[in-house]
């Protein structure tokens, strides 16, 4: 994999690059449309590829582990053959499903023990053992195993936690250095920036992570209960020492005004549930801000979605429409929703692109976020 850097903005760190695997190339900044069990839910693959104009996608190793489990992916050939998604993909490696079990789950210096939340089954998953699961999956780029530092963690428990990180990141890249890929084609592995909000934490953190020499490199453990101002601290403060010439990649995150700042603040990579999880209950974001599509307002509104929207659900279906669908609980609605704000997403990192490479990007986000900020 590799990166080229191609524009950075005059007044801020905002960056546009192009991301190259052997599945093909990436434009950056770039938004990826999570697609847990490897699919994005409600969204046919030519409408992925076509329609939102999806350049990767991400896959779970959790989730793909338990249902269809490892032997179906194996004999399929891998994921992108499983799926038939041809481009890019990456898989997050469990870390935060994990993190996510709490109350089923024992962690210890070997890796987690954790039940299946489907049938209740006991699993182990360490380091070596989920550098094998994603060799197996077959995803473009691989994360490391670590442990999601709660945003509300005390600062012994961060520091430990962050420790624990590492010392399986260690463990991670020599499982990765002793296997090839299984299907033809290169992988690459990112570590994860843990520290919680804990400023020294991350800064330790950023420097161990970016002395690996990995081919990109993740933020996570943001966007998990603290507060959005201290969020874009840490990004600021990891971005200082996160390599210039590698991708940055913020786990998670977030809102399209969330990911307007994180542009602006050096990261290049992008994922998150919010536009499929909030469009199938109704919240559709636009270019002139968020519409709840169960409101009373749009219930004789007959004019498009979104009259110059990124998708072709935007203008073949009206408000009224779109109204209808939810209250009588089609399953229409929740696929018009979600297509058009995954469309929306990706048109909003492909406009910051254009903006980065423009030289005007500092004048266009504050103008975008006031936008994005209204309630229509």
């Amino acid at each position: 994999m590799t990166f080229d850097l191609q524009y950075t903005d005059p007044k801020s760190n905002a960056r546009a690059g192009i991301i190259t695997t052997d599945h093909g190339q990436i434009e950056t900044p770039i938004f990826m449309p999570v697609g847990t069990l490897g699919t994005v839910k409600g969204v046919h693959l030519h409408e992925l590829k076509d329609d939102i104009k999806a350049q990767i996608i991400l896959g779970n190793t959790y989730h793909l582990y338990l249902r269809p489990g490892l032997d179906i992916i194996e004999r399929a050939g891998g994921l992108h053959k499983f799926n038939g998604f041809d481009r890019p993909m990456l898989t997050d490696s469990g870390g935060f499903q994990v993190f996510s079990l709490s109350g089923i789950r024992k962690m210890r210096e070997e890796g987690v023990e954790f039940r299946s939340h489907i049938d209740g089954s006991k699993h182990m998953f360490t380091p070596e053992k989920v550098m094998d699961i994603e060799r197996t999956i077959g995803a473009d780029i691989m994360m490391a195993f670590d442990e999601c530092t709660p945003g509300t963690a005390d600062y012994e428990y961060a520091k430990k936690s962050m420790q624990l990180t590492h010392r399986w990141l260690d463990r991670c890249l020599k499982r990765f250095n002793e296997t090839e890929p299984k299907y033809g084609y290169k992988q690459s592995l990112f570590p994860i920036v843990q520290g919680c909000v804990y400023p020294d934490l991350r800064k330790q953190a950023a420097e161990f992570i970016a002395s690996k020499g990995a081919d990109g490199n993740a933020i996570g453990g943001l966007a998990v209960g603290e507060p959005t101002e201290k969020m874009y601290e840490m990004i600021e403060v990891v971005n200082e020492i996160l390599p210039k010439d590698k991708p940055r990649y913020l786990m998670g995150v977030g809102t399209p005004i969330n990911i307007l700042e994180g542009i602006e603040r050096g990261v290049d990579m992008f994922d998150c549930v919010m536009p499929t999880r909030n469009g199938r209950n109704g919240m559709l974001f636009t270019k002139d801000g968020i519409m709840n599509m169960r409101n009373k307002k749009w219930e004789d509104d007959y004019s498009p979605i979104e009259a110059d929207g990124a998708s072709y659900v935007d203008t073949m279906y009206s408000r009224a429409y779109l109204r209808h669908l939810f209250h009588a609980q089609e399953l229409l609605a929740m696929q018009i929703a979600s297509i058009h704000n995954l469309a929306f997403y990706l048109w909003l990192v492909g406009e910051a692109r254009k903006h980065i490479i423009a030289g005007d990007f500092s004048t266009w986000k504050p103008m975008m976020v006031k936008r994005l900020s209204t309630r229509l």
